[in-house]
């Protein structure tokens, strides 16, 4: 497994300052950038699902399909899917822990939920499964209280991602589970190379031709970039408290997936 340092293009934007935080490439006050955030899911919430598949070219759900595999989630687990969106981990979930367990949907964003509720519902879904508007950095969970808490391709829109890590080890009983799936650092540079012209070129043009809105596709590439790399977010998740931390890097490292575990 390769860990190369960080990208130019990382590097190249300044740090913000105390008070604000990277909104793609601009820096924003802290404060403000969960509506940024809010406004771009709410914009695109309605084609989703159809702008995951054309962007990842349906690879996205040979991501999740491994997430799901290195889960260990069993029948009468509790399970929280944290920027659950649509519900796509949430349903493999629920056909896991099965009717004796529970799998709680939560997402920051209204518009999301109500499109991953009235999915999950349309297809059956509705026993062990309940819907909750939260934010990663403040869970409204009691401690100790789920099995296995993920997120996936959340994390990098949330304004203090160590806090959230913080939290979610708090709401995770010892010994459960954090997995986080998440866009990284490609190990080869060219490889690195192709994946930024794509991303800042034919994202947009999709999200423009598709969902008519291009700029929060060239928001979520930039929010790509701007994610901590590998190391670093394995770091991030030793500091937060977790042990036996690694990461599993897919599609060349375009995408990570982080476990630690809660002593």
């Amino acid at each position: 497994m390769s860990h190369e340092q960080t990208s130019p293009e990382r590097n190249s934007v300044n740090p913000p300052q105390d008070d604000t935080t990277h909104f793609g490439f601009r820096h924003v006050a802290k404060d403000q950038k969960a509506g940024h955030v809010a406004e771009v899911f709410h914009s695109v919430a309605g084609k989703y699902d159809l702008m995951n598949d054309l962007m990842s070219m349906g690879i996205h759900r040979l991501w999740k399909r491994f997430t799901i595999e290195l889960s260990g989630v069993r029948a009468g687990h509790r399970v929280l899917d944290i920027a659950g969106g649509t519900g796509d981990l949430t349903m493999k979930f629920a056909n896991l822990v099965g009717p004796s367990g529970q799998v709680v949907l939560a997402d920051i964003n209204a518009s999301m939920l109500q499109v991953g509720r009235s999915r999950l519902l349309d297809r059956g879904y509705a026993g062990n499964i309940e819907f909750v508007q939260a934010d990663a950095e403040h869970l409204p969970f009691p401690d100790n209280h789920f099995n296995t808490v993920s997120i996936a391709f959340g994390l990098r829109n949330v304004t203090d991602k160590d806090q959230a890590l913080r939290d979610m080890m708090r709401v995770l009983k010892p010994g459960g589970k954090l997995m986080v799936l998440e866009f990284s650092k490609p190990a080869n540079p060219l490889l690195s190379k192709i994946y930024d012209t794509y991303s800042f070129t034919a994202l947009p043009m999709m999200g423009q031709l598709i969902a008519g809105d291009s700029a929060s596709y060239k928001y979520l590439a930039e929010s790509i970039r701007m994610h901590p790399d590998q190391e670093t977010l394995k770091s991030m998740m030793e500091a937060a408290g977790m042990v036996h931390c690694k990461y599993h890097n897919m599609t060349g490292g375009i995408v990570a997936l982080h476990v630690g575990v809660k002593p």
